[in-house]
């Protein structure tokens, strides 16, 4: 620890405080909003290069696997080349992938652009934090990280309005491009505030089996998951040899990170309580918050007939609220026992989702929105307790390695659940369809009536049943899109005791840990 001495910067204040908080801010929320802004143009992407909607889910999932992957790498290279260079890079290098994601002229060149922008992501949100606590006084840590969880959270939400805006007004490669004046304003500034406060450089080794594991069965995990529903699961050989090496990997990866001396990811904090506790419970939360932010805008324009900004207004309220009480709740966080927080949040989130378990088809866009207004009062008080109680009594030279570990586990959640969530909203609807088609039957005085009214107002018979199917469709998947969200509230009240497992360390014996930052 003693070669760290040098590296103490003092805190920045005044207007330079402002600004650095407002660019490094600035590339974080450039980063997270990259997570989201794909969300409603799916549709458009996938109609454009020629795919189904479902298989360009890939988009969102492609991105996030990578981020999460490289996530953990973020201390060995912040050794290896200084928090502030690094940081720099991988803006830089997000710009550049950004474009090239724009430029993609097919499906796969997309995903493999995708892949190389969430990889060179990963560590820009541990860095962003580490950056933006090095900024501030240890005394008001808590602000820091309330600036931090803005981004975070306003992001997700910003970027489905914003790449519906520009879906349908410009096309949709412009979600990527305007990363690019975004991220060269970040970078330059950046340079300006923070160029002499690196941190020291020095050669450490990297555990390349571990990572060579990590990479394997976390993708072919999410390759199975994503390409399962069109190969049929398990009766399909690809699938199994897929499900097979994931298993394999996971295994080998377990051993071997649990006695390697320098493990990429150090599973031994989950020996503690707090940790494991903490990271289970915000990825488990994430997963249900980040599905159900992906499969709305779905439903909604496939079966619904909104547009992709229709679609975006739908989800963008949530930040109303959000923007308002963040910053309370991370003034508020070193006084309040962050438990109750927690338990907030989840509780809201469980209300959140079963009001959108009450959605029909005829759902005006005043009902999608109340409840993503009050999902804001969840958002809000959601990571800032979370992070705090899993990071809880670590000691200075973990914090680094947990805060990455619990970043990979929160993020590989969420494209888990953006694939899970898809499959099981297919599954659904074709049950649902299924039980639907049983009443639709020219034995059926409803049908018979319909399809007379529809008659007579010029359809053919072909026509007319087709314009029956559809109906049944919208019908189905609004069905199975309710069935997931009261199932999400369910799992969210579900995860509310795990919370209260926590014991976050007193505010004297804490002081300690928390100015690890």
């Amino acid at each position: 620890m003693a070669e760290q001495a040098p590296a103490a910067h003092p805190p920045l204040s005044g207007g330079t405080l402002a600004l650095g908080t407002m660019v490094v801010s600035l590339a974080t929320f450039m980063n997270v909003l990259d997570v989201s802004i794909a969300n409603v143009s799916i549709p458009a992407i996938a109609g454009d290069l020629g795919v189904s909607p479902n298989q360009g889910t890939w988009v969102i999932t492609s991105f996030a696997v990578a981020n999460a992957i490289s996530v953990p790498l973020t201390g060995w290279l912040s050794q290896r080349f200084g928090n502030v260079r690094l940081f720099l890079a991988t803006v830089l290098l997000f710009v550049l992938a950004s474009l090239l994601c724009g430029l993609a002229p097919s499906m796969n060149m997309l995903i493999l652009f995708r892949v190389i922008q969430g990889a060179v992501a990963g560590p820009m949100i541990p860095l962003s934090q580490t950056l933006l606590l090095a900024s501030y006084p240890r005394e008001k840590a808590g602000t820091a990280l309330a600036m931090f969880s803005l981004t975070v959270l306003v992001a997700p939400v910003v970027g489905p309005l914003l790449g519906g805006w520009i879906t349908d007004n410009m096309s949709w490669p412009w979600i990527f491009f305007i990363n690019v004046p975004v991220g060269i304003v970040a970078a330059t500034f950046t340079w300006a505030i923070y160029r002499d406060r690196d941190t020291p450089r020095r050669k450490t080794p990297i555990d390349a089996a571990g990572l060579l594991l990590l990479v394997v069965w976390v993708s072919a995990l999410q390759v199975m998951l994503d390409t399962g529903k069109d190969l049929d699961w398990f009766s399909s050989g690809v699938i199994v040899a897929l499900a097979v090496v994931a298993a394999l990997s996971f295994a080998l990866f377990l051993v071997w990170e649990l006695t390697d001396e320098h493990p990429v990811v150090d599973l031994r904090l989950f020996a503690r309580r707090n940790f494991w506790t903490g990271t289970l419970s915000v990825s488990l939360s994430y997963g249900a918050y980040f599905g159900s932010i992906v499969l709305l805008p779905l439903w909604l324009q496939q079966y619904l007939g909104y547009t992709a900004t229709q679609a975006g207004w739908a989800l963008a309220p949530v930040g109303v609220l959000a923007l308002v009480l963040t910053p309370l709740v991370g003034r508020a966080s070193g006084k309040v026992d962050p438990r109750i927080f927690a338990t907030a949040a989840l509780a809201i989130f469980a209300v959140v989702a079963a009001m959108r378990g009450a959605f029909t088809a005829q759902v005006d866009l005043e009902t999608l929105i109340i409840p993503t207004v009050i999902q804001g009062a969840a958002v809000s008080c959601f990571f800032i307790p979370l992070i705090t109680l899993a990071l809880s009594g670590l000691r200075h030279d973990q914090i680094a390695g947990a805060s990455g570990l619990n970043n990979f586990a929160r993020i590989t959640a969420g494209a888990f659940a953006t694939s899970i969530a898809t499959t099981l909203w297919e599954n659904r609807a074709s049950v649902h369809h299924a039980q639907l088609v049983e009443h639709v039957s020219s034995s059926s005085p409803a049908t018979v009536d319909a399809l007379g009214k529809l008659g007579a107002a010029g359809l053919s018979p072909e026509q007319a049943y087709g314009f029956l199917n559809q109906l049944v469709n919208q019908q189905a998947f609004t069905m199975a899109a309710v069935d997931l969200f009261n199932a999400s509230a369910v799992m969210l009240v579900l995860l509310i005791p795990l919370v209260w497992l926590t014991r976050p360390a007193r505010r004297g014996a804490g002081a300690e840990a928390s100015g690890a930052h």
